[in-house]
Order: structure tokens, then C-alpha cells, then sequence
């Protein structure tokens, strides 16, 4: 499962802001937003490269805000 990563937010309140700090490998050459409500599944094999890889405190934010779409609200 991948979520898109864009460089404008498009007024997603969801948006996750990725910038370089928070990338233990490699980084976006743009300050970057993961869209949580976007989510796509696509074959491994349709990779082309990897650019990098998120800290683990940024990847949590990221499933945070994926779990969060999913979980219905109590009101």
C-alpha cells in the first residue's frame, strides 16, 4: 500500500509536511506533503528507485494520519 507524496498541500487537512529532517536516508527535493486519504496499492515491480527512507517518529506521523481517516469518529 503507498500513499502519494506531493509538493503543494492542496488544502489537505490530513497532509503530512516531509521536509529533510525528517528522512534518516536520503530526502525529496522539495519540502513535500503525504496525503494519508490517498492511498493506492501498486506492484513491486513498477518501482523504479527508492529516494529515501523516513525516521521512524516520521513514518508513525504519517500511519497516525492514515489510522486516523479509518477510524470512525465517535460524536
Amino acid at each position: 500500500m503507498l500513499c502519494q507524496i506531493t509538493s503543494k498541500p492542496y488544502l489537505d487537512l490530513h497532509a503530512v509536511m516531509l521536509d529533510e529532517a525528517d528522512f534518516e536516508v536520503g530526502s525529496l527535493r522539495l519540502q513535500s506533503y503525504a496525503r494519508p486519504g490517498k492511498l493506492f496499492t501498486a506492484n513491486e515491480s513498477l518501482m523504479v528507485s527508492q529516494v529515501g527512507r523516513l525516521k521512524p517518529d516520521s513514518f508513525a506521523r504519517e500511519m497516525d494520519g492514515v489510522i486516523a481517516l479509518l477510524r470512525p469518529t465517535l460524536t
